[in-house]
């Protein structure tokens, strides 16, 4: 009688197992029949020695192996919210039919544990019947490394067991047909020579892998992978689009699932027009499904960094420190007409850049007493140098905190008035942080003496990276900058902040020109995002110029808008961006054209208001004032504090005159152009038609908020909370414009002018807004 052969897969099938589970049992039992063959695809077993196996072994002799995900869940600590997360976008996968332009969508935050979610999918995709897993990632060498690294320490425990392969596809070796028919992860960088090799792993070296299932996960999905580009008018999808195609059509069954943290992607792709009240709205590529990460109770992100940071009780409030403009140019390029190296402690131009490494120096001095006082080990910190992308700045960047640290090392050797007034004045600084967040905080004596052993013993080092090779030599066996000694300083550029993890991050020194941002550049530029303790972030510290920061918040608030948009569900309302033409007219904005240094996020429920700026001299203000408190007092009578209904038309005559009486000394921080879109978009796309083209009106009068809070921060709340909530109440499906009247007393800050301060309260009901106060032109 003839017998039929089985392979791995058709003995698991028999049995009702996994693959995993049959490769389990011919390791711990030797009567487990042998094979007939080694073929090409692997050993094959007679049907009937298989079966009478199987019969001499009782269902509880032969506990079913946990599958792939129950062992890593169990291992990396999964907890239960996340096991859900991965449970349902596993099952979406195997029901929703993904494809590269209608994919499965994972949304996580920037360093929220995005990978660790996508290995456990990766592992739960195995025990539901995947056979190869493709990890697509940036298109560097080192983030390839450390994605691999990664890979192989969460799977190391299957990978010995000889039931998982994890290969680069640039080093993929001959697999034998006992490898080939384990399960096998690759990992791809998105560039061309990578998907060219894959393309080929798939369609001549191994052409039997065509006919497994394939899951392809496009780790920080943006527009390197799935990209349209106009090509004689016609928008084209990119070269790593269709090698990807390429590799679906090769293979039987594929999936493609998205894990990205910027949902800003999701709204730029070609897309059938929607008008909706006779303007263009813009819809999120429809992805089969989206499923949000939950973040873990340790994340910090930009919530923290620039929504908290306006909470005096928060050690948030201290987190940021201006560098003047004119020392961001110093540390450019070497002029000593700017800058001398040998009087860098006393120069003006590097006067910041002294006091951030010093601080750095002092809070992880601070760190590591109060880690020696708990009886904790104590722990190596990072400072990360990012200001430009020439190698000849990064040079001389490490010219001056070289000089920097010598001349602090000199100074400490002799323990000048000098070096005493440099760490008092760190130290005060962040004993402000520490005692917000009721951190213990030692002596400034303790202080001062690790300070001065860290850097008359060498524990500062400053370290230079400006290429594949140097970040390669630095980084330690799990992918991650090696941190040599107690402080470290990294001076470098784009490489150093695409995903490239530097543990224990708790100074930056940014300064790229905002001009130049996007989104997804400036998200993954924010190494200070993720798992950070409380104690670490009272001594943490950024440093950046005004325009600079204002931009990063622009984006987070941006990127906060679209995430609360999609995960309310109320995404698939859409989100208006617009713009202003030529004519002064609100007008649609292409995504696709938005500058960051100029997005203004308008946010269903939320405060718009002008900040940072002084009156005009009275005698060039009075004549304003006059006409603005005399069409107010027409409208409002007595009834100062009584809402009323206007037209859209006046209600912005009245905002440009409250604006005309504020200046700014820096045209960038002048929001009124989006202000005034702002209250026009909002009231002309009312919901409510019969509100449609009005605004609620709200005037106060008598006010006298000083121009400066404590910390000398600039003020920020004209209105009281009373008239905050009154605001909020009336603005459910129009906006309303309120007017506080302010004394302008020069005690308080300001030049003895009175003067209107705008707010706007956007409607409960509006659909989130972006507007672009400079757009680029797009071929």
């Amino acid at each position: 009688m003839n017998d039929t052969l089985l392979g791995i897969f058709e003995v698991a099938s028999l049995a009702q197992v996994g693959t995993s589970a049959v490769a389990n049992w011919r390791k711990r039992f030797s009567d487990f029949p042998s094979p007939v063959a080694e073929l090409r695809s692997g050993p094959v077993f007679l049907e009937s020695q298989i079966r009478a196996w199987l019969a001499q072994k009782p269902g509880i002799e032969l506990p079913m192996l946990a599958g792939f995900y129950e062992r890593l869940a169990a291992k990396c600590g999964h907890d239960a919210e996340l096991v859900a997360k991965v449970h349902e976008t596993v099952d979406r996968l195997a029901r929703s039919g993904t494809s590269i332009r209608s994919p499965g969508v994972l949304l996580g935050k920037v360093q929220s544990g995005k990978t660790r979610a996508f290995l456990g999918i990766i592992a739960l995709s195995f025990d539901r019947g995947y056979d190869v897993a493709v990890v697509l990632t940036k298109g560097t060498k080192s983030l390839a490394r450390q994605t691999l690294a990664r890979v192989r320490k969460d799977f190391q425990d299957f990978i010995v067991a000889d039931e998982v392969q994890v290969h680069d596809i640039m080093a993929l070796p001959n697999m034998t047909p006992y490898e080939f028919n384990q399960k096998l992860i690759l990992v791809v960088k998105k560039e061309d020579d990578n998907l060219t090799r894959l393309l080929n792993a798939f369609e001549n070296s191994y052409p039997g892998l065509q006919a497994k299932r394939v899951l392809i996960i496009d780790d920080e999905a943006d527009f390197g992978s799935v990209s349209y580009r106009k090509k004689d008018g016609i928008p084209d999808v990119g070269t790593i689009s269709k090698q990807i195609d390429q590799l679906r059509n090769l293979v039987a069954d594929s999936d493609f699932l998205q894990v990205t943290a910027t949902p800003y992607s999701l709204y730029l792709q070609p897309e059938d027009e929607v008008i909706v009240n006779g303007d263009p709205l813009f819809t999120p590529r429809r992805p089969k499904f989206t499923v949000v990460l939950p973040t873990h109770s340790q994340y910090v992100g930009g919530d923290y960094y620039f929504e908290r940071s306006a909470d005096i009780d928060s050690p948030a409030y201290y987190f940021y420190r201006e560098v003047p403009l004119e020392e961001r140019e110093a540390l450019k390029v070497e002029d000593r007409r700017r800058l001398k190296v040998e009087n860098v402690l006393f120069e003006k131009r590097s006067a910041v850049l002294c006091h951030a490494i010093l601080t750095f120096i002092v809070g992880g001095a601070i760190r590591r007493l109060q880690a020696r006082r708990s009886g904790l080990p104590m722990q190596k910190y990072s400072f990360l140098f990012h200001t430009e992308q020439t190698k000849i700045s990064h040079a001389w960047q490490e010219v001056v905190v070289s000089s920097v640290r010598d001349a602090l090392v000199a100074e400490g050797a002799q323990d000048t008035e000098k070096f005493d007034q440099l760490i008092r004045a760190s130290y005060e600084d962040l004993q402000r942080s520490v005692h917000s967040g009721s951190g213990w905080m030692p002596s400034f004596a303790e202080v001062k003496a690790d300070v001065h052993s860290a850097l008359v013993q060498g524990q500062l080092m400053i370290t230079k990276v400006n290429s594949e090779n140097d970040i390669d030599a630095l980084l330690d066996e799990d992918g991650q900058l090696r941190l040599r000694t107690p402080f470290n300083i990294f001076i470098g550029g784009q490489i150093l902040d695409r995903g490239i993890t530097i543990s224990n991050l708790i100074a930056f020194y940014y300064g790229r020109n905002p001009k130049k941002f996007q989104q997804d550049t400036v998200l993954q530029h924010s190494r200070m995002y993720g798992a950070r303790s409380l104690d670490d972030l009272a001594v943490t510290r950024f440093y950046a110029p005004q325009i600079v920061y204002q931009v990063m918040k622009n984006i987070h608030e941006f990127d906060a808008a679209l995430r609360e948009a999609f995960e309310s569900g109320s995404n698939n309302r859409g989100v208006y961006f617009i713009q202003k033409d030529a004519s002064n007219r609100v007008v649609p904005c292409s995504p696709n054209k938005l500058m960051f240094s100029g997005i203004y996020s308008i946010r269903p429920g939320r405060r718009l208001l002008p900040m940072g700026f002084q009156t005009v001299a009275r005698t060039a203000g009075i004549k304003h004032l006059s006409l603005l408190d005399k069409k107010i007092a027409n409208l409002v009578g007595i009834n100062t504090e009584q809402p009323i209904l206007l037209n859209v038309e006046e209600a912005i005559e009245l905002l440009s005159l409250a604006y005309s009486n504020l200046e700014f000394d820096d045209p960038s921080e002048d929001d009124r152009k989006a202000h005034i879109a702002a209250l026009e978009h909002l009231s002309r796309t009312s919901n409510d038609k019969d509100l449609r083209g009005k605004v609620w009106l709200i005037t106060a009068t008598d006010r006298n908020v000083s121009r400066f809070r404590e910390e000398g921060r600039f003020s920020n709340s004209p209105d009281t909370k009373q008239q905050s909530d009154a605001a909020r109440l009336q603005a459910q499906d129009v906006p309303v414009l309120m007017l506080l009247r302010q004394n302008g007393d020069q005690a308080k800050g300001w030049r003895d002018l009175a003067f209107w301060w705008p707010v706007i309260v956007t409607p409960k009901t509006a659909v989130t807004s972006i507007f672009a106060s400079d757009t680029a032109s797009v071929a």
